[in-house]
């Protein structure tokens, strides 16, 4: 890859993180709301529905993203699939008891990172291009 492209492709990268954190932020209390306001709360505060329910929120929010910047549903569906396919992979273990809901937490958020650049690179061609809406970062040697 050019210099150019590989800075589109972490770029972007830093924009799904982003998207992930604001999506967790904005609908995490939103859930909560809810849920205490059905009288779910306790529900919800499993490991396995929490983490799902955590994807999902991340989901919503990097789908928004990545249809505003042009992106075809089937990237959106893969980085889509790069939420839950970690905490799918470590909830039987989970249920087995095998690992915390703690461990569930965390190593499934840090496994998504390899799963979105997994399915990134799958996709390179659709991460190092310029969007629609713009360019990203600034080509090298070009002045900003």
């Amino acid at each position: 890859m050019t210099k150019t492209a590989t800075l589109r492709f972490a770029w972007h990268f830093g924009e799904m993180l982003v998207a992930m954190i604001l999506g967790m932020v904005l609908l995490g209390p939103v859930w909560d709301a809810l849920t205490s306001w059905l009288g779910l709360a306790a529900l919800f505060a499993r490991t396995d529905v929490a983490v799902m329910v955590m994807a999902a929120d991340m989901t919503v929010a990097m789908t928004i993203w990545m249809r505003y910047r042009g992106h075809s549903w089937a990237p959106v569906a893969e980085m889509g699939a790069a939420m839950f396919v970690p905490f799918l992979l470590l909830l039987p273990p989970h249920w087995l008891g095998a690992l915390s809901g703690e461990v569930v937490m965390i190593a499934g958020h840090v496994l998504m990172l390899p799963a979105m650049l997994a399915a990134m690179l799958w996709r390179r061609d659709e991460y190092t291009r310029a969007h629609k809406d713009h360019a990203g970062p600034p080509a090298v040697g070009r002045p900003s």
